[in-house]
């Protein structure tokens, strides 16, 4: 399938973009449900980038990727990886050319916006029990009221012993919760952004004091007391040791199909696992590619790509540098090293909006990308003035969409809403500053950063094959 028509007289003058799902063929559609289906059970079980790494790096040994640590020499065919703090990924599949040629990269990111529990987060207020939670990424917080809310991560308990807590996923499970003040008594006109307040998102956790039915006053804070003993009992957990947990609230929500047709899916994380996903696919699918193809999936991008996790991390560069000095001699040129990145191409494979006919008045329709029209291809970045921009000279983008139209990939292409409303950035920015060719592509999303986001089914199928053919033949 292809954007660009031609007839007997010739090439199609117009740009076009049409919806896939118009005059998709029947083995098509079924590839593409089926891949759906694969991604919404991942999905699932990857609410978090620790979750995300885990299940990633699973996937990847059972096809024979073996961590770059234990290899003392790389040939090609040969699969390899490098966890980054548990948080963030690195793989690779060595190609038969030399590096000298460069990789051929795919750059995601696997953290969502979402609540993190504040390092002293227990607290007991009339007969109820909370924790106290600090946003992370850019949200509505008001649309994190009302929901059902599940507790992933990890914490470590004094002795050093790590332990894994999911709570609120399992139909047997509790749930947690964000209170929001009754219509009836809400009469104060405010701003979205006023509406509920960073410290106002506070999580109801219990609500029974200590030592059964009956309160006992001798007890300092009965309520509090009772969860940090059933905390204890079952992780061994005391109040100091919630600093040295990393507790995220996620939606306690599964990833369902939407609509009659089943055209979409509504789940929590789209932002960027829909894109991470595909990434990790099409890098899996790899045997013995011409170049060496490399997924990153990074953490930390929603608050900008910091920490030792974060896209700026030198550890993903450590991994690209091993590769080098491991398909050579064993030493590692310094030089040599930085022009293979300058002759490195790649996809910063993040989301987009989609155009919302609901809210028409942000959007500059002529410039946007919609639902159901395939992987969207996003010259440039930035905000309002390209601020913070990565943008990919034209002779890249002429590169990408050619083997896109000789593989019959559809595309569109598009901004992040009108010039002055605002905008956004990825990871390609910190990865140009090396000399690479970037290019962001991605999967357009409804609900961007809610709760619950929306993307189609057919968008995410051809962005897998668009990251395929990406690797395989740029």
């Amino acid at each position: 399938m292809s954007n660009k028509k031609t007839n007997d007289k010739g090439p199609e003058l117009f740009a076009e973009y049409p919806n896939l799902y118009d005059g998709i063929s029947g083995s098509d559609m079924d590839a593409c449900m089926a891949f759906a289906e694969d991604y919404k059970s991942f999905l699932d079980s990857s609410k978090t980038e620790r979750e995300f790494t885990e299940n990633a790096i699973e996937a990847a040994s059972s096809l024979g990727f073996v961590d770059i640590e234990s290899k003392k020499k790389l040939k090609a065919g040969d699969k390899v990886y490098a966890s980054i703090k548990d948080k963030g990924l690195i793989l690779a599949v060595i190609g038969k050319k030399d590096v000298s040629e460069g990789f051929n990269i795919l750059g995601a990111h696997v953290d969502s916006p979402r609540l993190d529990l504040k390092p002293n987060p227990i607290y007991e207020d009339n007969e109820a029990v909370y924790f106290k939670t600090h946003y992370y990424g850019g949200i509505k917080k008001y649309q994190w009221t009302t929901i059902p809310l599940a507790i992933h991560g990890v914490i470590y308990t004094r002795d050093g012993a790590k332990h894994k807590i999911t709570v609120g996923e399992d139909d047997s499970d509790p749930i947690f919760y964000i209170t929001d003040l009754l219509p009836h008594l809400d009469k104060e006109n405010k701003k979205a952004s006023e509406i509920v307040t960073g410290e106002e998102l506070n999580l109801v956790i219990g609500g029974m004091p200590i030592n059964g039915k009956k309160k006992d006053e001798s007890v300092k804070e009965a309520y509090k007391a009772n969860i940090l003993k059933l905390l204890h009992d079952k992780y061994g957990i005391v109040e100091k040791d919630f600093v040295t947990g990393e507790l995220e609230v996620v939606p306690a929500f599964k990833a369902r199909d939407l609509g009659f047709d089943r055209a979409f899916i509504a789940g929590y994380g789209h932002d960027d696992r829909v894109c991470a996903y595909p990434a990790l696919m099409a890098l899996l699918d790899q045997e013995k590619p011409a170049k060496t193809c490399v997924t990153m999936l990074t953490d930390k991008e929603e608050i900008g790509s910091y920490a030792n996790s974060g896209a700026q991390s030198v550890l993903y560069e450590n991994f690209l540098m091993e590769i080098v000095a491991k398909t050579g001699d064993g030493s590692l040129d310094m030089l040599k090293y930085r022009k293979v990145i300058a002759a490195s191409r790649m996809l910063s494979t993040d989301v987009s909006t989609a155009y919302d006919p609901k809210y028409p008045s942000v959007y500059e329709k002529r410039n946007t990308a919609f639902m159901s029209h395939g992987i969207k291809l996003e010259k440039y970045t930035g905000a309002r003035g390209k601020s913070g921009s990565s943008e990919a000279t034209g002779d890249f983008v002429s590169e990408v969409t050619r083997v896109f139209e000789k593989n019959s990939i559809p595309w569109q292409t598009g901004e992040l809403g009108k010039v002055d409303a605002g905008g956004g950035g990825t990871i390609s920015a910190y990865m140009a500053k090396y000399g690479m060719s970037v290019l962001d592509a991605g999967v357009p999303v409804w609900s961007m950063h809610a709760p619950y986001e929306v993307i189609s089914k057919i968008d995410l199928y051809y962005t897998y094959l668009a990251y395929k053919a990406f690797i395989e033949n740029i």
